[in-house]
């Protein structure tokens, strides 16, 4: 059975965390208990989870929120920013065949383009410490971070595009395969 048949899709929603489907719900109640949960997490592996890039809990919008005036970024401005990025990236690795985006950096290729400085050096020793990390999440980290930088057209990654690439370890940090 493959790891995608193991997990029941609800909506747009890719995995379940637990049976019920509940798991983390702002406003329902997970039924599962604790060791039912840690089972069903087991379901994906550790080696698996690794090379993915980007872990995002997506949990159901309230009413007031959709309802909502505040206006955000539209959807021109993001696209725009996203062209942006990607013509950096075009001209980053112009000239080298078979890579044309930040994932496909190979690890020589990142420690000459991911950068990072002292702050952002013991920003990411930290969570790879209290995270337990392994050496391709570092590298996931980086290529993701420096993707956020593109977006946010830095030519530095800084520590808060460090940060925001952590926070989308989120299924490391909630104990998945462990």
């Amino acid at each position: 059975m493959g790891v995608y048949q193991r997990f029941r899709p609800i909506g747009k929603k890719a995995t379940q965390v637990c049976p019920c489907g509940y798991f983390n719900h702002p406003e329902k109640e997970c039924t599962c208990s604790p060791i039912m949960v840690q089972r069903y997490l087991n379901k994906i592996s550790g080696p698996l989870l690794d090379r993915i890039d980007l872990h995002v809990e997506v949990t159901p919008v309230a009413f007031s929120e959709l309802s909502s005036t505040k206006t955000s970024e539209n959807s021109d401005a993001v696209r725009e920013r996203v062209i942006k990025a990607r013509e950096k990236q075009a001209l980053r690795f112009e000239g080298q065949t078979d890579v044309y985006c930040n994932a496909q950096m190979s690890s020589k290729t990142l420690k000459e383009i991911c950068v990072i400085n002292n702050v952002g050096q013991n920003l990411l020793k930290t969570a790879m410490d209290r995270l337990n990390l392994s050496a391709r999440a570092y590298d996931r980290i980086l290529k993701v971070s420096r993707t956020i930088a593109d977006l946010a057209d830095s030519d530095d990654i800084k520590p808060e595009h460090l940060a925001e690439a952590i926070q989308y370890r989120s299924l490391d940090r909630e104990g998945w395969a462990g």
